[in-house]
């Protein structure tokens, strides 16, 4: 479904992609990881149109999205679902408002069939019956499900994550774990997601890509993450102060 062929991404002297290839099967979850600043979010925005690089392409079905005009953007990010570190909520708008945001945006689907489609996506992630709470009377594990119910209510072929586990607790962190896996499993789509929680990675993955000053250094299944003989691969999944990769990056 998804291709990325040399792709390269420099902000003023800082080249933070770097020929970087990566094959992404459809129906996969495919997680990114990496350390905080490698550019695991560049990657996705690339994704999505949000940035051009200065070399390279993605293939998404056998379009380049580097090259597509704002139409073709907007169509195709319609079928992208994407979930925010920060879940990336409205304040103003209520719970059904957020949900349901970019259907009214973007569509013209009626009022009536967009409330449909908020009451089953958040039935999907577990919060019936929510959609006039406001976001502050949320915990931060459900503002993570809304964000995530947010991102499945246009039924989208692709979704991404960015952090997804990123300032929940471990109970309510192995939640969305298996939130994610289960969605997988009913939805039948695309996953991406980026982090650097291991523990996360090794569960909700089907294929591991680590990012390293710039491009994939390794691709494989948890089980062959787990047990890399590659040594930057290595420390980074156990987690070793001593290693190839040091303060410096």
């Amino acid at each position: 479904m998804i291709e990325i062929i040399n792709l390269s991404k420099s902000f003023g002297n800082n080249r933070v992609l770097d020929n970087l290839n990566l094959l992404i099967k459809s129906g996969e979850t495919m997680v990114i990881i990496g350390r905080s600043g490698c550019g695991k979010s560049v990657l996705l925005k690339h994704m999505i149109g949000l940035l051009k690089p200065d070399f390279g392409q993605v293939i998404i079905n056998d379009r380049d999205v580097c090259r597509m005009e704002q139409k073709e953007l907007d169509d195709l990010r319609l079928k992208f679902g994407m979930l925010f570190q920060g879940a990336a909520l409205f304040d103003s708008m209520t719970v059904g408002e957020n949900v349901g945001f970019a259907l009214r945006e973007h569509t013209n689907i009626a009022e009536e069939i967009i409330q449909e489609k908020v009451a089953k996506a958040l039935n999907h992630v577990g919060l019936k019956g929510i959609e006039d709470l406001m976001p502050a009377e949320l915990s931060g594990g459900m503002k993570k499900r809304v964000g995530l119910a947010r991102a499945i209510c246009n039924e989208p072929d692709i979704i991404l994550y960015d952090e997804p586990t990123t300032g929940l607790d471990p109970i309510m962190a192995d939640a969305i774990n298996n939130l994610i896996i289960d969605l997988n499993n009913k939805l039948k789509v695309t996953s991406i997601v980026v982090t650097h929680d291991m523990t996360s990675a090794y569960k909700i993955a089907t294929k591991v890509a680590m990012l390293y000053h710039g491009k994939i250094v390794e691709v494989g299944t948890p089980d062959e993450i787990k047990h890399t003989e590659d040594p930057l691969v290595r420390q980074f999944v156990t987690g070793a102060a001593k290693g190839p990769i040091t303060d410096g990056r």
